[in-house]
């Protein structure tokens, strides 16, 4: 598709919406989190691919490519219990209208997304403890231009078979440079190639289970 066809005016995604409230791009025909139920992927994907929490410590950095719903940080504040920061690379933000919506699928989590919700016109935001950062734009540019170093990553974007520029060799040896020694990363891909790149970014790259009868996703720590 297009652009036009893909963000109206003001940048932000053409969504459809399935059943439960599930958001789904337009542009590259995948949802932005599991129809089987996006907030338990979250933990058995992100939080426990990356040990977390028992490895937040006050001044804890966590990185993401591809902010979508913000269903991870939200997930991420719900179980911090020590102030953590938190800097997202999104490509193609919601607008906040959207952003409502989607978070109406998650009543558990209303008073974190409506402080979410609450900053999002600035892309900073404090939810719960989490001091929070969204920077909009290709990350293949933002990610390079960017100084600070995340000791975990949750890597979300679409699909690598969708949305292959999110997942490129080039954009893989950013996050290793922009990762703290013995830092981790998580994803719920499991493609070769993008194993493959992680670890020859100096990641030590495994297999795990994946979610809801997912064969496998992957996770690593930084060896350098």
């Amino acid at each position: 598709m297009s652009d036009v066809t893909d963000t109206v005016a003001g940048g932000q995604p053409v969504l459809e919406w399935r059943e439960g409230g599930v958001p789904v791009s337009a542009r590259f025909d995948d949802p932005y989190f599991s129809l089987a139920g996006g907030l338990a992927e979250t933990g058995h994907v992100f939080l426990a691919g990356n040990d977390l929490p028992a490895r937040l410590r006050p001044g804890f950095h966590v990185a993401e490519l591809g902010f979508g719903t913000g269903l991870n940080l939200m997930a991420l504040a719900r179980i911090a219990v020590v102030p953590v920061r938190f800097t997202s690379f999104e490509g193609f933000p919601m607008s906040l209208e959207q952003m409502e919506q989607a978070h109406a699928g998650f009543p558990e989590l209303a008073d974190l997304s409506a402080q979410l919700r609450d900053g999002w016109s600035t892309r900073q935001m404090q939810v719960g403890l989490i001091n929070a950062r969204v920077i909009t734009g290709d990350a293949r540019q933002t990610l390079a231009e960017w100084g600070g170093q995340a000791d975990a990553w949750f890597l979300d974007g679409f699909s690598p078979a969708k949305n292959p520029e999110m997942w490129g060799e080039a954009l893989m040896a950013e996050v290793a440079a922009h990762t703290a020694p013995g830092g981790s990363f998580a994803t719920y891909t499991a493609a070769g190639h993008v194993r493959r790149a992680l670890a020859a970014a100096g990641f030590a790259v495994e297999r795990r289970p994946g979610f809801a009868g997912k064969r496998h996703m992957s996770v690593g720590r930084y060896e350098g």
